[in-house]
């Protein structure tokens, strides 16, 4: 028999569109182990019932530092279209797009939400927008995948995608050396590197 080739499987499901006020009841996170089935996680006693996505991000590093070997799904784009960097003149490098992105839409800010960027409250979301007919090649191979710009659409991920593009960086400023963010970082994973990497449930 093959052994596993991680310590524990975390699936986070990052639907929802955060405004002032709203409580996400779509974050959720749930782990398995090379022994146990897949359990919810359920966020820490507070005030707030749901996972935010600050919370979401604050723990997943928390667990990436305590370097058990880990395989990290999340359900939102972790990139654009080629169109967006032509667009836009940005290089074709990843976490140069991160950094970018974040000046733009600083929604791991607090206070700092997808419509309040979109509406001109906070960042500089009109110098970094995409067009909904643009699709990443994963996207149009999957077939029903909407674009990562359909932002006003029911069951897309365009939303979570513009939220959760920030809070990628957060993680991986903070688990530099420990994390390989798939295919990013290169194809071919280095031994004993915990991964997170973008899914897709209906696939």
């Amino acid at each position: 028999m093959i052994a596993p080739l991680f310590d524990q499987y975390f699936g986070i499901d990052y639907s929802g569109a955060e405004t002032p006020g709203s409580s996400l009841k779509g974050l959720r996170i749930y782990r398995a182990t090379r022994e146990s089935l897949p359990e919810e996680v359920l966020p820490p006693k507070s005030p707030r019932k749901y996972w935010t996505r600050r919370g979401i991000s604050e723990w997943l590093v928390g667990q990436l530092q305590k370097g058990r070997v880990t395989l990290v799904g999340i359900d939102h784009g972790f990139s654009f279209p080629l169109q967006y960097f032509e667009q836009h003149h940005l290089p074709l490098d990843w976490p140069n797009f991160l950094d970018d992105f974040q000046r733009h839409w600083p929604t791991d800010e607090d206070n700092t939400y997808v419509e309040s960027v979109r509406d001109g409250t906070c960042g500089n979301g009109a110098a970094r927008l995409g067009n909904s007919r643009w699709r990443r090649l994963t996207e149009k191979r999957a077939g029903s995948a909407k674009s990562v710009f359909h932002l006003d659409v029911q069951g897309s991920v365009a939303k979570s995608t513009h939220a959760g593009l920030p809070w990628l960086r957060y993680i991986r400023q903070n688990t530099l050396g420990r994390v390989h963010f798939w295919p990013f970082d290169g194809w071919t994973v280095p031994t004993g590197r915990s991964i997170i990497a973008e899914v897709y449930r209906r696939i």
